[in-house]
């Protein structure tokens, strides 16, 4: 899976906010931010192809957890990501 295309992680007034670009992704009743690890993962995968196990390497090289945590972390993740549109397949 990847990000998709017109979504880019912004920071304003220090909060990490995902803003949409085009027609397509703009829904104006949503406002996404990420906290620090989200931000991290984001900037981590954005414009390349990832998976759980990714997201819970990138976890792991950041922050002191371990596998299993970090994998449940990043499958979280992932979820939430996907219920708001902004990853593909």
């Amino acid at each position: 899976m990847r990000i998709k295309e017109g979504y880019e992680l912004v920071t304003i007034c220090g909060e990490a906010i995902v803003v949409a670009h085009g027609l397509e992704n703009i829904n104006v009743s949503t406002i996404i931010n990420l906290n620090e690890s989200g931000a991290y993962l984001w900037h981590g995968v954005e414009g390349r192809d990832f998976d759980a196990a990714e997201l819970a390497r990138l976890l792991c090289q950041e922050y002191e957890v371990d596998e299993e945590t970090a994998l449940k972390d990043a499958q979280k993740t992932i979820r939430e990501w996907a219920s708001a549109g902004l990853i593909t397949e």
